[in-house]
Order: C-alpha cells, then sequence, then structure tokens
C-alpha cells in the first residue's frame, strides 16, 4: 500500500505529506502529558509546550536553556546535552533540579534528551527534479556529462558520496541519518514523588537505624541522623531530664516546669551556623530547658499533638523566646515541624524538625511521617529508659554489696579501681584474716542487669565466709564452687516459662592469701587471670597458678595453689579480664607498674595509670582492678615466746603477756582480760596438745594472741553444766575475745584470738 492509499495521505496531492507532519507536531506539542523542549545545536531554546514552565514560553524563545530554566546544576546540564549532539548517544530519564519561574520552591525533573538529525542529501540529488524528467534523473544531462549520474565532480568537492555535512551542523559518529540539527528534550515534573520516595526513604532509615541500641543518648543520635539531611534540614530531640536516669516518664499533659534535657541535634552543611549550631544556639547537647509558654513545643507536649508551623519574622509566638526566635533567624529557618514523643499517654520529649534557606516548606505528608518516626523513636527511648532504669538498679546493688571504704590492713596497702560499665558483676574485696594475714579477691559474674550483682552478692557474700574459717586459697575456691553449683541448680530447677532459667551463669575468682611474717603470698584462681607481680626495684616477679574451672563450670576440676615469696614493697595487681583486652596488656600493666613504683607513685595513681595506659580502642563493660603492696609487722609491735611443754608454763605465760601490754601501755582491763585468755589457751596447749608451744602476741587496730602447738585436734566449744569440773577454758575464752578461731597448718595448729581495744573504734 502507498502513502496515497492511506486515510492520512488521501490529500496528500494538496498539501503534501509535511502537511501531516506540521499536525502531528502541533498536536504533539499542544496535547502532550509531558513537556516538549527543542534545542538547536548551540543549545537555545526553539520551542517549548506549556507543561514545561506551567504557562507560555514563547518570551524564552532564542535564550540559551541555561538562562531560559533555573536549574541547580546548568554547567552539568550543558556537559550532558553537548554528549548527546555529539552522538554519544540519548539520556533517558536523567533527575534534574530546578525551579520553575510562576510556582515557589524546589522541582524535581525527570529529563530524556535525545539527537535530532537532518535529512541527508542523497547522492546525485542536484536540485529538484523537473516534472518533465523522468524518475530519478537529475536534469538533463550536458552532452559532454560522463555517465556518472550525479553529474561532475567539484574539484572541491569531498570524495564523500553523500556531500559534505553542514559546517553548522556536525554529524556525530552514530548518526548515519544526517547531520545534528538540534535536540528533543522530554521533561516531566516529579517533584510530588521523588518527595513521596524520600519520605519513605527518611521512614526506612528511621526503622533501619533506631532501635538497636539500648542506650537513650545513642537512640536520639541514631534518629536525628536518619532524618537529616534527608528529611530535615535541622533535627533537635529533647528528652525529659528524668527518663534519661532510667525514671518513669509523666503521664501527659507535660507539667509546665518539666526539664527537658537535649539528648541530640544534627543539622545539613547549608543551615547557616554563623552565629551558632542551628536554630538552637547556645543550647549543646546536655543542657536542659523548660518549654517557654505560649509555642509550639509547650502545647505539643499540652495535648500531645504534632505541630506544622510556618516560621516567619511576623510569627506571633516567637515573642515569648527571644533567644530561640533570633537563633531561627539567623539559621534561615522557615518551616518547623513539633512532634512530641509518646509511649500510652506518657510524654518521654519532644522532636522538632526545620527547614532552612531554599529548602521546600514541611507540608501536612511531612508532619504525618514525622509522627510515625517519633512514635518509632519513643518506643525505642522507652526500652533503652527501662534497660538504664535496670541497669541503675543493678550497678546501685553492685556498689552496696561492695566494699564501702578502703580497709586497714595490718601488712598490706591497698587500693582499688572500679569502672563503671553494664557489667554489674565485678567485685573485689580484702579481708583481714588472723595473724595480720590479708586475703585479696578480685571476681566476677560474666553478665548484665540484677541477677548479675545478685548472684555477685551471693558468691561474695559466700567467700568471705569461707575466708573467716583460716582456709588454705584452693579449698575456698573448691567450697566456694560447691555454692555456685548449688545456685546454678537451683536456676536450672525455675519453670521453662521464666526467662531467668534459660540464662547461662559464668562466674570467675581470684583469691590470695599475703602473709606478713613469712612474706609469702599463696594465689589460687577458678577461670580468671592470675594476678599480676612487680617487685620493689621494677622488675615483674614470675607467679605461674595453675587455671582451675570456673565457678559455674561443669568440669569438676581441682583447684592448685601457687605460693611466691615477696620482697617488702612489692605490688600485686588483681584485675577481671576486661583490663586485658589484647596480648600485650600484661606487659603494659606491668611496665606502668614498674614506672610508677620507680617514681614513687602511691597505690591510687597506679591504678589510675594502669587505666590511662588503656588502649584507646578498649570498651570496657565493667572491670575491676584491685593494688596491693606487700609490708611487714614492726618489731615493736609483735612479741613471741618459745614455752616449755610444762605445768608451769601458763603462769609464766601470764607475766610475759602482763609485762609486755604494760609496756605497750595498755589500759588494765585489757592487761587482765588477756591474762586470762592467754592462760586458758596455754593450758590447753599444754594439757592436749604437743611441742613445740609458741606464744605470739600482736599489736594492731585490734589485740591478738596466738597460741601454737604441733597437735593437729581442734578444741571445740562446750557448755558445761553447774556440776562440771572442766570445759569452761574456750567459754570464757569466746566472752572475753571479739573473735577467736583454730587454723591449722603442716607443722600444727593455731588457737587465736582478737580482742577490741578501747577507742580502736
Amino acid at each position: 500500500m502507498s502513502y496515497a492509499d492511506t486515510p492520512a495521505g488521501a490529500g496528500a496531492g494538496k498539501d503534501g505529506p509535511g502537511a501531516l507532519d506540521d499536525a502531528l507536531l502541533e498536536a504533539l506539542f499542544a496535547q502532550s502529558a509531558v513537556g516538549l523542549v527543542v534545542l538547536d545545536p548551540q543549545l537555545r531554546l526553539v520551542r517549548a509546550n506549556s507543561l514545561v514552565e506551567g504557562v507560555g514560553t514563547e518570551e524564552y524563545i532564542g535564550l540559551r536553556f541555561t538562562d531560559a530554566f533555573r536549574l541547580d546544576d546548568p554547567d552539568g546540564c550543558e556537559r550532558l546535552l553537548r554528549r548527546v549532539l555529539a552522538g554519544d548517544g540519548p539520556v533517558r530519564e536523567h533527575l534534574v533540579r530546578g525551579r520553575l519561574r510562576q510556582i515557589p520552591g524546589d522541582r524535581t525533573f525527570l529529563v530524556s534528551a535525545y539527537r535530532l538529525a537532518g535529512t541527508a542529501v542523497p547522492a546525485g540529488s542536484a536540485g529538484p527534479a523537473s516534472p518533465d524528467s523522468p524518475a530519478g534523473s537529475a536534469g538533463p544531462a550536458s552532452p559532454d556529462s560522463p555517465a556518472d549520474p550525479a553529474g561532475p565532480a567539484s574539484p572541491d568537492s569531498p570524495a564523500d558520496p553523500a556531500g559534505p555535512a553542514s559546517l553548522d551542523s556536525p554529524a556525530g559518529p552514530d548518526s548515519p541519518g544526517g547531520p545534528t540539527i538540534g535536540l528533543l528534550s522530554a521533561v516531566v515534573d516529579v517533584t510530588e514523588r521523588e518527595r513521596a520516595r524520600a519520605r519513605e526513604t527518611a521512614l526506612a532509615a528511621v526503622r533501619d537505624a533506631v532501635g538497636g541500641s539500648l542506650d537513650v543518648a545513642a537512640t536520639c543520635r541514631s534518629f536525628i541522623d536518619a532524618l537529616v539531611p534527608g528529611f530535615a534540614g535541622a533535627a533537635v530531640v529533647e528528652v525529659v531530664d528524668e527518663v534519661l536516669r532510667g525514671a518513669d516518664p509523666p503521664v501527659g499533659p507535660l507539667p509546665p516546669e518539666t526539664p527537658l534535657r537535649r539528648a541530640a541535634t544534627g543539622r545539613c552543611a547549608t543551615v547557616r551556623t554563623d552565629s551558632g549550631d542551628g536554630p538552637h544556639r547556645g543550647r549543646p547537647v546536655g543542657g536542659t530547658r523548660r518549654l517557654p509558654p505560649r509555642t509550639p513545643y509547650a502545647l505539643a507536649v499540652a495535648d500531645l499533638r504534632p505541630r506544622l508551623v510556618p516560621l516567619t519574622a511576623d510569627t506571633p509566638w516567637l515573642a515569648a523566646d527571644p533567644d530561640g526566635a533570633g537563633a531561627l533567624a539567623r539559621a534561615g529557618a522557615h518551616s518547623l515541624i513539633v512532634v512530641p514523643l509518646t509511649l500510652r499517654g506518657a510524654v518521654l520529649g519532644l522532636l522538632s524538625l526545620y527547614r532552612c534557606g531554599s529548602a521546600e516548606p514541611f507540608d501536612e505528608d511531612d508532619v504525618s511521617l514525622a509522627a510515625t518516626a517519633a512514635t518509632r523513636a519513643a518506643l525505642a527511648v522507652d526500652n533503652a529508659r527501662r534497660y538504664e532504669r535496670e541497669h541503675l538498679i543493678a550497678s546501685t546493688v553492685q556498689r552496696r554489696l561492695l566494699p564501702q571504704a578502703e580497709r586497714h590492713q595490718a601488712a598490706v596497702e591497698t587500693a582499688h579501681v572500679l569502672l563503671p560499665g553494664r557489667d554489674s558483676g565485678c567485685w573485689f574485696d580484702t579481708i583481714a584474716l588472723s595473724g595480720a594475714r590479708t586475703a585479696l579477691v578480685v571476681g566476677g559474674v560474666a553478665g548484665e542487669g540484677l541477677q548479675s550483682a545478685i548472684a555477685m552478692g551471693q558468691l561474695r557474700t559466700v567467700i568471705q565466709a569461707l575466708a573467716g574459717l583460716d582456709l588454705e586459697p584452693e579449698e575456698v575456691l573448691a567450697r566456694l564452687k560447691e555454692t555456685a553449683d548449688r545456685l546454678a541448680g537451683e536456676r536450672a530447677a525455675l519453670p521453662p516459662s521464666d526467662a531467668l532459667q534459660s540464662e547461662e551463669l559464668r562466674a570467675g575468682c581470684v583469691y590470695g592469701v599475703y602473709d606478713p611474717f613469712t612474706r609469702t603470698c599463696t594465689v589460687a584462681r577458678a577461670g580468671h587471670p592470675a594476678p599480676l607481680v612487680v617487685g620493689p626495684d621494677g622488675r615483674a616477679v614470675a607467679l605461674d597458678v595453675p587455671e582451675g574451672p570456673g565457678l559455674f563450670d561443669a568440669d569438676g576440676g581441682l583447684f592448685a595453689p601457687a605460693a611466691v615469696t615477696l620482697e617488702e614493697g612489692s605490688v600485686l595487681a588483681f584485675c577481671t579480664g576486661d583490663l586485658l583486652p589484647d596480648e600485650h596488656a600484661e606487659e603494659r600493666i606491668t611496665r606502668t607498674l614498674a614506672d610508677g613504683i620507680g617514681s614513687g607513685r602511691g597505690l591510687q595513681q597506679l591504678g589510675d595509670d594502669i587505666v590511662y595506659a588503656l588502649p584507646d580502642d578498649t570498651r570496657s563493660a565493667g572491670a575491676a582492678l584491685l593494688l596491693a603492696r606487700t609490708g611487714t609487722v614492726s618489731d615493736h609491735r609483735v612479741a613471741t615466746w618459745d614455752l616449755a611443754q610444762d605445768r608451769t608454763t601458763p603462769a609464766t605465760a601470764r607475766l610475759l603477756v602482763r609485762d609486755r601490754l604494760q609496756g605497750w601501755g595498755l589500759d588494765e582491763d585489757t592487761v587482765d582480760a588477756t591474762e586470762l585468755i592467754v592462760s586458758e589457751l596455754v593450758t590447753n596447749a599444754v594439757r592436749y596438745g604437743t611441742p613445740p608451744l609458741r606464744l605470739r602476741l600482736l599489736l594492731d587496730t585490734t589485740l591478738t594472741c596466738e597460741v601454737h602447738d604441733g597437735s593437729t585436734a581442734s578444741p571445740h566449744l562446750r557448755h558445761a553444766r553447774t556440776v562440771d569440773e572442766g570445759g569452761r577454758g574456750l567459754f570464757i575464752v569466746s566472752r572475753l575475745a571479739a573473735h577467736w578461731g583454730a587454723r591449722h597448718g603442716p607443722d600444727g595448729k593455731v588457737l587465736w584470738t582478737e580482742q577490741d581495744l578501747p577507742g580502736s573504734g
């Protein structure tokens, strides 16, 4: 079928095919659903329909497109169009941002650009054919012309049979159809679509970022980062001050004088900061404020509804907050959304979102998104608050269960450092033992929360009770593990519905005893790092302590002790695992101690130095460090006598004791009581014990009496009846002494007593 046979070509005889082209072009520009722009090779506007600007564009004809249209990146757009002109291929659906002349605000356009190629001149077409000439003839041929239908070639003509291209319309490499005569660009305003996509992106960012932390400040920081700069130019999250400390949030409406603490802020680079940090200049993170009355902030936490507020110089409520009004003006803020952070009717805080400068103002769809995001953030903040509250309770329990002050020891100086963290199960202790000995303890229960603190308190109480029995370190840990196994059994017996039933229990402990008379330190450990020792000369002292099983481990292995003799002035460091984060930690601590000992620094300063030396990337969940400097007991405060195994020995012991106590200047009541105690203990050793027999007095904050004999049999306290002739000795001792007991060793046993001295409390 020929063109003339088509309906469109029925009238072609009158107007020709060009009439159809003109009609098609007019209909396309008048009725197209997209904006159309035609540019010439110099990128000047040739034609455009009204959809490009929303009004007629005749006045722009002849202008360069960078002058006709207000684009955010005109140079980048020109480079892109030049590549299309050069034949690099069309551009399809490229996002361009700019502004319209008649519609305020930033707009987003989807632009496609196509190269327009002219019709190439066929070979031999010297001009239009004569009506009388045959089809395809170029006109009458000269008799002298050659057979070539193209006619004689000009000497200056190129070899290309298609003829020379127009100098004003260079043909690109992919333009077989002819020379470039311009560009056709299709423009679609996708501003609303992009805004909706930006809202979806911002909401997805909030869902992804918020809720991954159980720290209120970190949650608010993540919330701000998800909203700025994609959704808002600046944002501020303020949280009710008590909520940050784990307290229950107040039920709305929020009382007017309730302080709010700024938890996080954010701003994009375009917000002016020459006079401060965005719209809330002068209020740094961590600062508090009370909401000024009769402002959108106060109203939002009163009726618990979000608000969209345009900001202008004439906004009336700004007079109630002059400082805030000045900061808003300097930042160029022109649109505000304020949303209360609420959950189940309780107010946790306030979210303020700003758009500044040339940014598009917020609309009602933005308010809906901000409210949805605020609900998500409020839930995350409340979860973090609940966790913070549990951590606060656990930390309080931990502090109450730990020693409240440094305890004086007869021959050991101690200091400690307790690093705060989520782990509330670490503990330390120094326990005074008989014979001027000192027990040094550090341990930890793995995990967070109140249950870890409770388990720590149980273990610490047990180890204090066991220490009072004068057991060897390995025996103390063995009995402590028995108690831990019973605790684990009780937890395993809980109903499956109890969340505590499935929580794993893990704990470790190191226990050492220092004896100042022999200068030995005996240590055993259960799933815990061994202590580090540095001598008074700064050299590390080897202390290889075999590792025993953890306190809650199923392994029933034995605990083996290690003993080392120390020089006076040596320093021992007992620490939890968090202070040993890498393989160089022990060397680092040892070096820090050596440097501090050499410079004469105190123990507390040494502990601080160890913390300062931790790597910058150390993230401790909680740690404990106990330092101890060894010493001896002064000879002027100790008296020791070797006694004979004889019936007259008790009388001799009484005389020796009275003489020494009077020399120490003790009061007569103490001297009389001590004489009676020593008489009973020595009599018991002479009657029931075996040689060697030794008596020792030790004066410190208390008065200690020790009687040693070679027998391993321990005496027992009896309540003698009225008619009994004996059995009252230990009863009398127990009434006169504050504490008494017996400890065993490889060469026998020691019966000891402690008496409180007047004025020593």
